[in-house]
């Protein structure tokens, strides 16, 4: 990801492209592919020489929050985050049965039997 001088002599010479593809130019694209918009706005200002607060309108940052939306990535894998597998109360080291539904492309998780939770 550009910064300073480097990061605002990249962004001028994309001017004419839409914004997230000037994102993109400049590095701000996250490990799933997703514009990371927030940071290089906030690197703009900052290259512009403003100083701005580590967090945001005056409260901790709580991260990212659930979408309860995936997608597949190009290597195939479907990623199913932590934030999912805390709100079902899942432990490292259960194993499930994957169930597919091929008519309705559902998913489903089975527990297999002698999975106790939290070992």
């Amino acid at each position: 990801m550009l910064v300073g001088k480097e990061l605002l002599d990249k962004a001028r010479s994309l001017s004419n492209r839409p914004e997230d593809e000037i994102a993109r130019g400049c590095g701000y694209v996250g490990p799933s592919g997703r514009v990371l918009r927030k940071s290089f706005y906030r690197a703009l200002v900052e290259a512009k020489g403003y100083k701005l607060p580590s967090s945001g309108k005056g409260r901790a940052s709580r991260g990212r929050q659930a979408e309860f939306r995936t997608r597949v990535h190009g290597n195939g894998n479907l990623l199913i985050g932590h934030a999912y597998t805390k709100k079902l109360g899942l432990e490292p080291g259960q194993e499930f049965r994957i169930e597919l539904h091929k008519e309705s492309k559902i998913i489903g998780l089975q527990p297999l039997k002698g999975n106790p939770k939290g070992s």
